[in-house]
């Protein structure tokens, strides 16, 4: 019987251990342009032959906790005008897409930046895809580039292209890597999506919010951990008299 309070209790601080590293990690990215805060999802996970002589009907089921998924929130954060040129906001749901090593990926993140090759990139190196494919040169003398709304990029020179800009029917399939870029999903061109040039996104986590729920954590934890200690403590003494007796 204690033995299975325990490994329930064990199952509880499973859970609250990766709760709290999810809400760290959303605090730590507080100030991180695009980045998406993070929630666990918890469901009963019901343990059907758990049997001991002393339950009435010879078997009992135990109920543990179980973190199944993590979702994702893709609430809008607040839009900053910072006056860089290459800076952009989506307002939607839409994302960028990159050219990775790994494959496509997609962001909120449009702090874009021009590299020594004159190639459009995003805070990591990673090229910003066009529509239709390629990426977005520009030569060192070329000036007054100009983002519009649809994500149409033209410069001094010229039309340079449109930035790829797609969404997703389920953005919950998606799996981040890193801090604000994500991976997988089916990508469709936006039709919501409207482009902001010299603006960012910032985060969407909530400070207060986030250090309330921290505190929440930190102090079942504590209270949980406190009673399996005690447990602990009755199985010693428990075991203490049945030798005091057999002595």
């Amino acid at each position: 019987m204690l033995q299975n309070a325990q490994l329930i209790g064990l199952s509880r601080q499973m859970a609250l251990q990766r709760q709290l590293d999810v809400v760290a990690n959303n605090m730590a990215n507080i100030n991180s342009t695009g980045f998406k805060a993070e929630n666990i999802l918890f469901e009963e996970y019901v343990m059907p032959v758990a049997s001991d002589r002393t339950f009435p009907d010879g078997s009992q089921e135990l109920s543990y906790v179980h973190d199944w998924a993590t979702m994702h929130d893709f609430a809008p954060g607040a839009l900053v005008q910072t006056g860089n040129p290459l800076d952009v906001a989506l307002a939607g749901e839409g994302f960028l897409a990159l050219e990775t090593p790994e494959g496509e990926r997609w962001t909120r993140n449009g702090v874009l930046q021009i590299n020594a090759q004159g190639v459009l990139v995003n805070q990591n190196g990673y090229p910003v895809q066009a529509q239709g494919g390629g990426q977005f040169l520009f030569a060192a003398d070329e000036t007054d580039i100009t983002i519009t709304e649809d994500g149409t990029i033209s410069s001094s020179a010229g039309l340079k292209g449109q930035l790829r800009v797609v969404e997703f029917a389920n953005p919950q399939e998606l799996t981040r890597e890193g801090d604000t870029l994500f991976a997988g999903g089916t990508p469709a061109q936006a039709q919501a999506t409207t482009v902001l040039q010299g603006t960012t996104e910032r985060s969407n986590v909530t400070g207060v919010a986030e250090m309330t729920e921290m505190i929440r954590v930190t102090r079942a934890y504590t209270s949980l951990a406190d009673l399996m200690q005690r447990q602990d403590e009755l199985r010693r003494s428990a075991i203490q008299r049945l030798g005091d007796l057999q002595a």
